[in-house]
């Protein structure tokens, strides 16, 4: 049972207050406003201080003064309305009135997930704004909206992974009401939220976890400095810190999901990991909320472990992003052959990804010197995210671009329909159902001047493995920031609308079509011509069979068709005039074994007539 932290509302009236400081000699509660006075806090047993404040209401603010000198933000703080330097703010949950009664969630095996960025989403960069967007999302066909990290970071811009507040909703976005009020929004219409949550590290700037208790430890380095103490001494109550942080997006603001960033860079040796105790906890929760949040990885591991149930030694989570899919369909589509890329490039390796999930299972790497991964061929397919896009892979690179400025319109197609009619779940990232050539950069905006330089340095550095020329833009600049907002009314203007109806398509057909609709790895075999670039994807469900024929080549190709005779009926092509193609090489029907010829980069769908 997890130990509440924070200012709480207390069962009669008032305000609890709790704060972890197991090796601190004195803690003090200062009240800022209304009126500014000093409470004695009092420790228990495992180093929690703890008082309790009548006549006192939500939107005070207080801060926590250490060893009677020393003045910080609440750790667990729900709000900073002055940034991460300044007092913390008293926020009430129970004051919300919430239309999302019914709301029961959106099964797994339905989701088709749009990965959005607050800040640069809509020119206000608000929660508010993001709220008359919905409607069309819902429309396109999306059924869960992912927000990057919300939690407050210093500055008003950043991608959200320099947050040093887990609990607290950034201020600049509209804080706890403006995220609730999407979230409600979100399931009025029929729509899940799933939130970025950042376990693995905190932000440099206003990080003052350290002061008050063992949070980080030098056991194990990582990109960020010391890494977060999950399996040393005192990590009883750092771990209760994070899984109180989990319980509290899905108690206090009805999110439906957190997406675990990094889980790779979480160093964990104890026999029942960190990992493991908080999906246990998430289900414990589960079963008195009516719903089922979900807890998805992101992870470079290749460890099916992290998606087996515990019964069979895993950690129980619902799902993980496969980067192996990412990078096999990217390099099919892109001449990138550097840095991770290096391990990709054969049309062998998208049929392994889509047959199974992880390509590298225990193959050497080129990229890391030594073999890679485990198997994942037994783990379900809706166990599986896949994306021709997502922050990481378009705003890691130095200049930002997104796939529009790398390959041509006919390959955005060919991307979308292997993303959109893959076995998997798929994500998308903001602006990609139309094409977006917007560059997504990293931005920041620090105060501290040697932080924003050893950023700058990072930023270099980091992009010495692609072998990269230039300067990357200044994350600092605010025109790096606005450069990356995404221009929405390009979705209705010439190919940018035609490749929104083609996706909204996609999105269709594979909610309609019970041969699409059914999550299966065993209901499916995927074959590739290596030489040709062809890739051959059949699937089932009960009578529904569909045929999904892929050409990874620039150029027209004709291969042999020798499947068993039976009529296969096309339902979408991709070169097709009205989807802005060249026109299609492909016939109506296919009934009998044959040559047939396909266009370049192109992409089509039969179904088996008469079903």
């Amino acid at each position: 049972m997890s130990i509440k932290i924070g200012a709480r509302q207390a069962d009669n009236s008032g305000y609890e207050f709790i704060v972890w400081a197991p090796q601190i000699n004195e803690v003090a509660l200062k009240l800022v406003t209304p009126e500014v006075r000093i409470i004695p806090m009092e420790r228990d047993r495992w180093g929690y201080w703890h008082t309790k404040v009548e006549n006192i209401e939500a939107g005070a603010r207080y801060l926590y003064r250490i060893d009677n000198d020393e003045e910080r933000p609440d750790p667990a703080s729900h709000l900073q309305p002055l940034g991460v330097h300044g007092p913390s703010e008293i926020v009430t949950h129970s004051g919300y009135s919430w239309s999302d009664q019914g709301w029961a969630g959106i099964p797994i095996e339905q989701l088709i997930i749009y990965e959005l960025h607050v800040g640069t989403f809509t020119p206000e960069g608000t929660f508010d704004a993001i709220i008359p967007r919905l409607k069309e999302l819902h429309e396109l066909g999306i059924t869960a909206i992912e927000l990057m990290p919300v939690a407050e970071f210093p500055g008003e811009r950043n991608w959200g992974y320099d947050g040093v507040y887990p609990f607290s909703v950034h201020h600049a976005y509209g804080g706890p009401e403006g995220l609730k009020r999407l979230v409600n929004a979100c399931h009025m219409i029929g729509m899940a939220v799933i939130l970025d949550a950042v376990y693995n590290h905190l932000g440099p700037e206003g990080n003052y976890l350290a002061r008050f208790a063992p949070y980080f430890t030098d056991k194990y380095r990582t990109l960020w400095g010391s890494a977060i103490n999950f399996d040393g001494a005192w990590s009883d109550s750092v771990r209760n810190y994070f899984i109180e942080n989990a319980l509290h997006w899905f108690e206090n603001y009805h999110l439906d999901g957190l997406r675990l960033d990094a889980i790779h860079a979480i160093f964990d040796q104890s026999a029942r990991p960190f990992l493991q105790e908080l999906a246990d906890e998430v289900r414990e929760m589960a079963a008195h909320l009516g719903r089922k949040p979900l807890l998805i990885a992101e992870s470079n591991l290749n460890d099916p472990r992290v998606i087996r149930p515990k019964e069979s030694g895993g950690f129980g989570l619902e799902a993980v992003w496969c980067d192996d899919f990412h990078h096999s369909l990217r390099t099919l589509l892109t001449k990138d052959r550097n840095g991770y890329y290096v391990d990709f490039g054969p049309v062998a390796h998208l049929v392994k990804a889509i047959r199974e999930g992880f390509v590298y299972s225990g193959e050497y790497s080129s990229f890391r010197n030594r073999r890679h991964g485990s198997s994942s061929v037994d783990r379900p397919a809706h166990q599986f995210v896949v994306f021709a896009q997502n922050h990481d892979q378009i705003g890691n690179r130095m200049l930002g671009e997104r796939l529009p400025e790398l390959i041509s319109f006919e390959a955005l197609k060919l991307a979308a329909g292997t993303v959109l009619l893959s076995p998997f779940i798929p994500l998308l990232f903001m602006g990609e159902e139309y094409g977006e050539d917007a560059t997504f950069l990293y931005f920041v905006s620090h105060d501290d001047q040697d932080l924003i330089s050893a950023v700058r340095r990072g930023r270099k550095e980091e992009f010495k493995t692609f072998m990269w020329t230039g300067e990357p833009p200044d994350p600092q600049a605010v025109d790096t920031f606005l450069r990356s907002k995404i221009d929405w009314e390009k979705r209705n203007q010439g190919r940018h609308r035609l490749l929104r109806e083609f996706n909204r398509l996609l999105i269709r057909l594979r909610s309609e079509i019970p041969a699409l609709v059914a999550l299966d790895k065993n209901s499916l075999e995927v074959d590739g011509d290596e030489e040709k670039r062809i890739v051959l994807l059949r699937r089932w469900n009960g009578g529904s069979h569909i045929l999904c024929l892929m050409n990874f080549n620039q150029e027209e190709v004709s291969f042999q068709y020798d499947r068993p005779p039976c009529k296969w009926f096309k339902l979408l092509d991709s070169a097709a005039e009205d989807w802005g193609g060249p026109g299609s090489s492909l016939p109506e029907n296919i009934t009998t074994p044959g040559v047939l010829k396909m266009n370049g980069l192109s992409i089509a769908l039969y179904r088996k007539e008469g079903i």
